[in-house]
């Protein structure tokens, strides 16, 4: 049989494997307190501009630069509407049998 200590050191070798360490949970979460600034920025005095942050260009570059890119590919977008390729079939399928597809106005007889 196991004698008490064996358990014991058994027990305390098994408990210190099960604790894992938590990297991301050390302090407690922070709070930024209201100021009533938009987004918490003091404005700057009369007469001097707002110094802009190093990733605002990137941001405001790659935001609207995608939006413009998808605009021109949205434009430029192939039909692949099935009402079109309805349209287009009827119309070789009617070309095929001699049939006109187009409207002609027949001259009106005095």
């Amino acid at each position: 049989m196991l004698s008490s200590s064996t358990v014991a050191r058994g027990l305390r070798a098994s408990s210190s494997r099960l604790q894992c360490k938590r990297f991301a949970s050390h302090e407690a979460p922070h709070f930024n307190e209201p100021s009533g600034w938009l987004f918490g920025e003091k404005p700057p005095p009369p007469g001097q501009k707002r110094v802009k942050e190093d990733w605002e260009n990137m941001w405001y570059i790659g935001m609207f630069g995608t939006m413009a890119f998808a605009s021109v590919m949205l434009y430029y977008k192939p039909d692949t509407s099935v009402q079109t390729w309805a349209l287009q079939e009827a119309k070789e399928r009617m070309e095929a049998r001699g049939e006109k597809y187009r409207y002609e106005s027949q001259p009106t007889r005095p």
